[in-house]
C-alpha cells in the first residue's frame, strides 16, 4: 500500500473564489437557488451575491464595464473574433513568439517610429486593421511580461474598499481584541465618565480621513452637496446608473455602511436638496430599498434642514421627479415618531413598489434625544418593518437574508445618522455575542461616512444608549446609576 499523496489545491476552490456576481436573475432562478444555497459551502455561499444591473457597479469599476452593462467601455466583439480568427489560422505560419512578442511591445508600438513589430506585420498580412489591435492591446494592457520568466503575470487588483470589520463575508469577522463583556463594558464606562468618554471621542475626531473626496469636489457635483464641509468618500459611495453617457450624472452625496455581519446594511447620506430628490428616488429604486429612516424634521430652528421629497399625508397630492412618482397611502402618528407608507411608480415601466418611511421627531440637531428609551423603540420598529417588508417579497429578493440596504439620512447624515447605524451594529452583536465595542464600530463606521457621530454628546449617548438596551433585556442584573454621565442641561 503506497500513502495517498495529499492533493495541494484541495479545498482550495472556495478561498480563491471571491466573488460570484448573478445579475437580473429571473424569478423561476430566485426561489429554487434561495433553497439550494443552503447546500453549499458557507465560505461559499457567503460570496455569491444576486444584484441587479444598476448594482453591478458597486462590484465592479465602471471603467471595465461594457456600456450596455453601465460601463465606459466600448466593445466591438466582431473585431475581436476576428483578431482572434486570423490569429489562430496562421498561428503555424508565425509561431507561439508571436503573441508573447506582441503582449511585451503592447504598450511600445505605440510610440515606435523604426521598423514595425512582428505583430503588426502579423495584422496587416492578415488584413486586421488597426482598431482590431487597439482592442486587443486594450484587453492586455492589464498584463506585465517578465523578461527573465517567459510566464505572464497579472497586475495585482487595486485594494477594496475599506472594510468595516464586521460584515457578512466570513473573513472580516468581528475582531475580539478590543470586546468586552456588558459588566466590562459598564465598569469600563462608569470608571471613565463623561469627560473621559468626551476625550476619547476627541481622539477619534483627530484622525486623519480614511478616504478621498474627489468626486464630491468635483465641479458639476458642488452644488449636489448641502454643505461644504461635509463631505462624501469616493471608495464607498453610491452609484447611480448613468444617464445620457454623462459620466457625473453617478453621483449623489451617499455612502454604503457595513453593518453587522451585513456588507452593506445601510445607506448613509444627506437630507435631499430640491434638485437632488430625483436623485435621491433613483437611489431608492436602483438600491430596492424598503425602509427610510429620516431623524431630522424638515424645519429645525427656523432653517430647512432637508427637502420635502414625499407628500406629507393621504390627502396630499402625488410628487414627480422624473420618471418617479411618489404617493402617500397610510400616515400613522406615534408619539416621538411618525411611519408613512409610500408608493413609488416608475413611470417608464409601470412597476410599483412599497415603501416605508420612519420619522423621528425628538431628537434635536447636534444633541440627542431625552431618553433612549423612544430612539430604542424606533430603532427596533425600523427593524420589524424591514423584516415584515422582506418577507412579503418573497422570491423576489434574493439577496443577503436581512435585506437590503436601509437608508438613513438627518441634514448633512453624519451626526444622528451616524448614531442610529452605531447603535443598530452594537445591538445585534450584543444580542449574538454578549459583547461590545462601540468605540471600534465607530471608528469602522467613519471609515465608511466621513465625520458620522458628530459631537461628544452623540458618542456618550450611544454608551448611555446601550447600557440602558441591556437593563431592559436582562442582560444586567441590576441597572447601573448613570446620573454622572448625563448632561446638566440639554444640547440643542
Amino acid at each position: 500500500m503506497f500513502p495517498t499523496r495529499p492533493d495541494p489545491n484541495k479545498g482550495g476552490y472556495p478561498a480563491k473564489l471571491k466573488k460570484v456576481l448573478i445579475v437580473t436573475a429571473p424569478l423561476w432562478f430566485k426561489a429554487p437557488f434561495k433553497i439550494l444555497r443552503l447546500f453549499v459551502r458557507e465560505k461559499l455561499r457567503d460570496r455569491v451575491f444576486t444584484i441587479s444591473l444598476p448594482q453591478l457597479i458597486q462590484h465592479i469599476p465602471r471603467e471595465s464595464l461594457p456600456r450596455h452593462l453601465g460601463g465606459t467601455v466600448d466593445v466591438e466583439h466582431d473585431k475581436w473574433l476576428s483578431y482572434c480568427l486570423n490569429y489562430m489560422t496562421n498561428s503555424d505560419k508565425y509561431g507561439s513568439s508571436a503573441m508573447s512578442d506582441h503582449i511585451c511591445n503592447s504598450n511600445s508600438t505605440k510610440k515606435e517610429t523604426g521598423p514595425e513589430s512582428k505583430t503588426n506585420n502579423l495584422l496587416k498580412e492578415n488584413n486586421v486593421n488597426e482598431e482590431s489591435a487597439v482592442v486587443h492591446d486594450n484587453l492586455l494592457s492589464g498584463w506585465t511580461c517578465n523578461t527573465t520568466n517567459s510566464k505572464e503575470e497579472i497586475s495585482p487588483m487595486p485594494p477594496s474598499s475599506v472594510s468595516s470589520g464586521f460584515s457578512d463575508d466570513d473573513s472580516l469577522r468581528c475582531d475580539s481584541s478590543q470586546s468586552l463583556t456588558i459588566s466590562q463594558f459598564v465598569e469600563y464606562v462608569l470608571k471613565k465618565k463623561r469627560a473621559g468618554l468626551i476625550k476619547e471621542y476627541e481622539e477619534i475626531k483627530t484622525r486623519s480621513s480614511d478616504g478621498t473626496f474627489n468626486v464630491a469636489k468635483a465641479r458639476p457635483n458642488l452644488l449636489k452637496n448641502r454643505y461644504t464641509d461635509v463631505l462624501c468618500y469616493d471608495h464607498t459611495r453610491v452609484l447611480l446608473a448613468q444617464s445620457d453617457k454623462d459620466p457625473m450624472s453617478d453621483y449623489i452625496h451617499a455612502n454604503f455602511v457595513d453593518g453587522y455581519k451585513q456588507k452593506n446594511a445601510f445607506i448613509s447620506t444627506q437630507g435631499p436638496l430640491p434638485h437632488t430628490c430625483a436623485d435621491f428616488w433613483r437611489m431608492i429604486w436602483e438600491q430596492q430599498v424598503l425602509v427610510i429612516v429620516m431623524t431630522t424634521k424638515v424645519f429645525e430652528c427656523g432653517k430647512i434642514k432637508c427637502e420635502q421629497y414625499w407628500p406629507p399625508d393621504e390627502t396630499s397630492d402625488d410628487l414627480t421627479y422624473q420618471n418617479f412618482k411618489v404617493s402617500t397611502t397610510s400616515l400613522s402618528q406615534f408619539d416621538n415618531y411618525c411611519v408613512t407608507r409610500l408608493e413609488v411608480t416608475n413611470t417608464n415601466t409601470n412597476e410599483v413598489r412599497q415603501v416605508s418611511h420612519f420619522r423621528f421627531n425628538s431628537w434635536p440637531d447636534f444633541g440627542v434625544p431625552h431618553s433612549a428609551v423612544a430612539m430604542l423603540d424606533f430603532l427596533g420598529k425600523v427593524r420589524k418593518c424591514q423584516s415584515s417588508m422582506l418577507q412579503d417579497l418573497g422570491d423576489k429578493w434574493a439577496g443577503h437574508q436581512r435585506g437590503p440596504p436601509i437608508v438613513v439620512h438627518c441634514s448633512a447624515g453624519i451626526g444622528r445618522t451616524g448614531t442610529f447605524c452605531t447603535l443598530d451594529v452594537c445591538i445585534n452583536r450584543l444580542e449574538e455575542t454578549s459583547t461590545v465595542d462601540i468605540k471600534g464600530v465607530v471608528e469602522k463606521i467613519r471609515s465608511q461616512r466621513a465625520y458620522s457621530i458628530q459631537t461628544p454628546e452623540q458618542y456618550v449617548f450611544c454608551h448611555l444608549a446601550l447600557i440602558e438596551y441591556a437593563s431592559a433585556r436582562g442582560f444586567l442584573c441590576s441597572p447601573p446609576d448613570l446620573s454622572d454621565l448625563k448632561p446638566l442641561e440639554d444640547s440643542d
